[in-house]
């Protein structure tokens, strides 16, 4: 039997596992990862499952080249998020990716259901799937977790996951890495699943993916993603934001931050320490000494954590960085709860005295948050759309369907407004990257510009998130988008199916949302927004709602979708989504326009 042609079914509530093949029909349309876990949630999900009840499904899913791509290797969860409500997909590199996929066999991942009546770890090797008690090791952080608990690889939570948190990540790597944004970490915590664990060495390559390894690093060195990442990683996406002014300073009220260059690239490098690597062109992170012991600030934590917070101290950075990787705290997220709080200070809304700049007040809410042992804290958990809806100030940092938004501003590269409004997830900048082009070409896009550079990379992360690839080293395979790969363990596909692949993906979450009651009231502009950017060479920039609403029309109609953002009866036949089974409560199925 063929990798991927199977999952392991666990249903924690009785301790069963059993294994079941995987439709044929599925494989095919949804290749493996977020496509065969979006698929998977459609169909066994009804609408308006809690998300921390026992009928939500935890995914733990590799994709069909998890283990032989060069670069970072991930794996991902996929469930339903309790920050939005919405379909949420999380990626997580480091150690565990290669070892889950050298210890699942065949099969392509683990879908969780139930909840345990003790905490419990899933323990993989030979692909089989055991449960084990968790007893002791429930309370600790990730750190600890990953020292205590036997296994060369663990994915585990922490106190953030365990409180119920609505942005917990689930860490690995004594929480070096985290599938993050979402709340993954809270859905585990509700199941009582303390850990996942896999013994095994990740898949051995045959010749034809050595060879082809080798084509692509050469490849990949000499690429201009390749050198950036080789000399910088995502570290300088601090840099990048604040030269061209777009870096979310105090509160999303500044584009660039005085203080950037204590955080950013250099600082970074000053502090690092040489880390053993393994034989590998494409790099692992920069590692740094915290007060809470090494940590690795990945490009989210100077920003969110740092210029968010207005704090320019790199050692303070680090450590409330380390503070959230041990808590398994999601930092974007943590980070924008945060600043909500002092600008609700700063504005009366909340009887706290807080302030940007104090890495002490950062720290104390952050562990409030993450432990729920306050008022503030407790609501924050919940996100920053709960504690406006508590306290007021709705206004102060801009969300889309309950995700604050994460490491750039749109209002200097408005592009990045329309790729925030339609992930599939929430806020979020890895479903498309348009800020990248828009602010250094300096032109002024059409609508029409806009979204198809946002629709094309929608597209190929779908697909390229479900082989799984490495983001970075995901550029070397824009032009086959892994076909040769696929064609190399014995699956056909020409790139042209792959990109409508990457499109019937995107469509099928469209419509587990739809199913949900999200509408286009859910892709709208954060008022924040809409008012003026203060300093850098965006100053007074505002994104008006005339003109993203036309954008957002322009989007609908070149996806095929109606006025409230639900794709046409004739936009899912193109799609080969016909059979699926539509609600007719949040979906016009008669609709053909």
């Amino acid at each position: 039997m063929a990798r991927g042609e199977t999952v392991v079914r666990v249903d924690l509530a009785d301790e069963s596992v059993r294994s079941e093949p995987v439709p044929d029909a599925w494989r095919r349309k949804f290749v493996g990862g977020k496509g065969l876990g979006a698929r998977y949630l459609y169909e066994e999900l009804d609408a308006g499952t809690d998300p921390l009840g026992d009928e939500n499904l935890l995914c733990f899913l590799t994709g069909p080249l998890t283990g032989y791509l060069p670069g970072e290797q991930r794996y991902v969860v996929v469930t339903k998020s309790p920050l939005t409500g919405a379909f949420l997909d999380s990626y997580a590199g480091g150690s565990m990716a290669g070892r889950l996929a050298g210890s699942l066999g065949n099969h392509a991942g683990i879908l969780v259901s139930g909840r345990a009546d003790r905490p419990v770890a899933l323990s993989v090797a030979d692909g089989e799937v055991s449960i084990e008690s968790a007893e002791e090791w429930w309370g600790l952080d990730a750190r600890e977790t990953d020292e205590q608990v036997p296994g060369p690889a663990v994915a585990c939570i922490g106190p953030a996951g365990e409180n119920g948190v609505s942005y917990a990540t689930i860490a690995s790597d004594g929480g070096d890495h985290h599938a993050g944004r979402g709340g993954a970490g809270a859905v585990m915590g509700a199941k009582r699943l303390k850990a996942l664990v896999a013994h095994d060495d990740p898949p051995e390559f045959d010749e034809d993916l050595r060879e082809l390894r080798e084509t692509y690093e050469a490849a990949f060195a000499t690429d201009d993603t390749g050198r950036w990442h080789a000399a910088s990683e995502t570290v300088e996406t601090l840099d990048f934001a604040n030269e061209v002014g777009v870096l979310p300073t105090h509160g999303w009220q500044e584009g660039t931050f005085e203080g950037a260059d204590g955080i950013g690239i250099e600082a970074v490098r000053d502090a690092a320490h040489d880390r053993e690597r393994a034989d590998d062109p494409v790099p692992g992170g920069f590692q740094v000494e915290s007060d809470d012991g090494e940590s690795v600030p990945r490009g989210s934590t100077p920003i969110s954590l740092g210029a968010g917070l207005g704090i320019d101290d790199f050692d303070a950075v680090a450590t409330l960085g380390s503070i959230c990787d041990r808590l398994a705290l999601d930092v974007i997220s943590g980070g924008n709860a945060v600043a909500w709080a002092i600008r609700a200070s700063e504005t009366g809304l909340i009887e706290r005295d807080l302030s940007f700049g104090d890495e002490d007040d950062a720290r104390r809410l952050i562990e409030e948050i993450a432990t729920r042992s306050s008022p503030l804290g407790d609501t924050l958990a919940d996100g920053t759309d709960a504690a406006a809806a508590e306290y007021g100030g709705d206004d102060l940092i801009p969300s889309v369907k309950g995700m604050a938004l994460p490491s750039y501003d749109p209002r200097g590269a408005s592009a990045m407004a329309l790729a925030y409004a339609t992930s599939d997830r929430g806020a979020c900048h890895r479903r498309a990257r348009p800020v990248e082009v828009e602010a250094l070409e300096g032109t002024d896009w059409s609508h029409a510009d806009r979204v198809e550079a946002v629709i094309a990379e929608q597209d190929r992360r779908a697909v390229l998130w479900s082989l799984i690839a490495d983001d970075f080293f995901g550029e070397a395979l824009s032009a086959t988008l892994g076909a040769d790969w696929l064609a190399a363990i014995g699956r056909e596909y020409e790139p042209e199916e792959l990109r409508r692949t990457g499109a019937r993906i995107w469509t099928l979450i469209r419509l587990f949302n739809v199913r949900e009651g999200f509408t286009r009231e859910d892709d709208a502009l954060p008022q924040r927004l809409t008012e003026p950017l203060e300093g850098g060479p965006n100053e007074g920039a505002v994104i008006t709602p005339e003109s993203f609403e036309r954008t957002l029309e322009c989007y609908y109609e070149r996806r095929g979708w109606d006025e409230q953002g639900r794709p046409t009866r004739e936009t899912i036949e193109r799609h080969g989504l016909e059979n699926l089974e539509l609600d007719p409560a949040t979906h016009d199925v008669s609709d053909d326009d």
